[in-house]
């Protein structure tokens, strides 16, 4: 779906009602930018919404709508779909509650599903947190595994963009002894795979050239400091260059960061979380942008959390969200750009051979 305009319609979850989430919402669709580049509609409460612009202010007007075609092509106007109907008292309370939990899902839930039927053209999230889920009875620790479960997604991959470095990480939340042993030739392969399909796909770069850090200092040097780099990591490596994939590596973590910052490289592979997260934060900590590889929808998301510490103080930097608006228009834009010519394509194929 698109707009009248033509512009990508993307959906803003609100996250949790007592974090940052309202607040930089409000920010950042006060930036006509963003308006410039898609339609954008937030999904989540109504009450707190206007409180959050009340609080600020901000010169904007907020109008629910039912459905993402209604919303109003203004760029002082945030038109919003409810999904809850909390009360005030929410606001300030620097933790997450049973009612924000239950919220903060269904937002979610609501995006992936208008995402799903083609209602929107990418779904952008904000913060929530692990513990409100659980306090809500939630079976999920996050927003990447519910979305992979409402997509019914099994192969997928986080990576950390920004304009100057990518890191995708073949293991996320783990503890750092139990990395070793969950490397594989066939995970590490299937990183690199989602890696290549995102980048030519949704970032509209057609021969991406990729590297893979090693796991120990100097990349095991010959297995002087550790033998997963020949065990696990060439293999894969391998693999991938023999399927006609632009890749270097493992190399040394020390130095692969440098070289991908400087251009070098479209993307680093990264074995554990910390490895990528560690140099993608020193470049890109107001800037950076969450966005999962392998869904069959558009997902990106602020690169932080809740940080209920400053929520409702007025201090909430929007940097992160309104990257993470753009990345979503830009990808929903090179995606539909990549159907449309498959189409012509098969068109065109079609005429031949008729």
């Amino acid at each position: 779906m698109k707009s009248i305009l033509n512009r990508p319609v993307i959906g803003i979850s609100m996250g949790d009602p007592a974090g940052i989430g309202p607040e930089i919402i409000v920010k950042a669709l006060n930036t006509p930018k963003i308006h410039a580049v898609c339609q954008p509609i937030v999904i989540g409460d109504t009450t707190i919404l206007k409180r959050a612009l009340k609080f600020l202010p901000v010169p904007l007007n907020i109008i629910p709508v039912d459905h993402p075609a209604n919303a109003i092509d203004d760029s002082k106007t945030i038109s919003i779909i409810n999904r809850s109907n909390l009360d005030e008292t929410v606001i300030g309370l620097s933790c997450p509650t049973m009612e924000t939990g239950k919220a903060m899902e269904e937002y979610i839930i609501t995006g992936v599903n208008l995402a799903r039927n083609k209602e929107i053209d990418g779904l952008v999230t904000c913060p929530i947190t692990k513990t409100g889920l659980k306090i809500a009875g939630s079976r999920f620790h996050g927003h990447t595994e519910l979305i992979a479960d409402q997509t019914g997604t099994r192969e997928f991959a986080m990576m950390l963009a920004g304009d100057r470095l990518k890191v995708v990480l073949v293991t996320i939340h783990i503890p750092i002894c139990q990395v070793p042993k969950s490397l594989t030739i066939q995970n590490i392969l299937q990183t690199i795979g989602l890696t290549q399909e995102s980048l030519v796909n949704r970032f509209g770069i057609p021969f991406p050239k990729l590297v893979v850090a090693g796991l120990n200092p100097h990349a095991g040097e010959d297995g002087m400091f550790g033998d997963e780099e020949e065990k696990i990591i060439m293999p894969a490596v391998d693999q991938a260059r023999k399927q006609g994939l632009n890749i270097d590596g493992p190399l040394p973590p020390d130095t692969v960061f440098f070289h991908a910052v400087n251009g070098k490289y479209d993307a680093v592979i990264c074995m554990y979380h910390d490895q990528g997260l560690i140099p993608f934060k020193l470049v890109h900590f107001k800037d950076g942008v969450n966005t999962t590889l392998g869904l069959p929808i558009i997902r990106t998301s602020v690169d932080h959390g809740t940080a209920y510490d400053i929520a409702w103080k007025g201090i909430a930097d929007p940097t992160s969200l309104v990257e993470a608006i753009y990345m979503a228009a830009f990808q929903a834009n090179n995606q539909a750009n990549n159907q449309d010519s498959s189409r012509a394509s098969s068109r065109a194929k079609n005429r031949t051979t008729t």
